[in-house]
């Protein structure tokens, strides 16, 4: 029998560990590509989808969860799936967007040579997650968009 040391044997344990738990993580999730600061996705976005938006950091007026419903390229139902997405949803319903204007506002970003403007994308294209900061050293200008659930209307199920 070979021996090992203690020290050897709980690295071994540990690197095990956390491959399982990174695998774990990942089960259920959605693929997702990530793209550079400047590549864009050939993803076009459909006139009528549903999708589920996670709006989060800085101090920004869409702050929340929300279903989004969108019909002829525009939002036509907006359900608030926690407190700060009903409220946003009951006060200032047209300031949630359609992915494409989450695109526009990432291509805005970078036309304006934000410090950070990044996405990534499902193997279908669409995104995922979107994340902006304007100016690395200013406080809440920043904004994260994280995209689930999205079904296009002629779709049967989410992807």
């Amino acid at each position: 029998m070979t021996a090992v040391s203690r020290p050897t044997r709980a690295v071994f344990s540990a690197s095990l560990i956390a491959g399982l738990l990174c695998t774990v993580a990942a089960c259920g999730a959605e693929p997702a590509r990530s793209t550079s600061a400047h590549s864009r996705t050939t993803w076009q976005e459909p006139a009528s989808y549903t999708y589920t938006l996670h709006s989060s950091e800085g101090e920004r007026t869409l702050i929340g969860a929300f279903r989004i419903t969108v019909r002829d390229g525009a939002v036509v139902r907006t359900v608030g799936l926690d407190d700060s997405g009903r409220q946003v949803a009951k006060d200032i319903p047209d300031a949630v967007p359609t992915m494409g204007e989450l695109l526009e506002e990432l291509e805005q970003a970078r036309r304006d040579d934000a410090d950070a403007a990044e996405a990534q994308y499902a193997a279908d294209g669409h995104p995922v997650r979107i994340s902006l900061d304007w100016e690395k050293d200013a406080i809440d200008d920043e904004a994260l968009y994280v995209i689930s659930a999205y079904r296009p209307a002629d779709s049967p199920g989410p992807s």
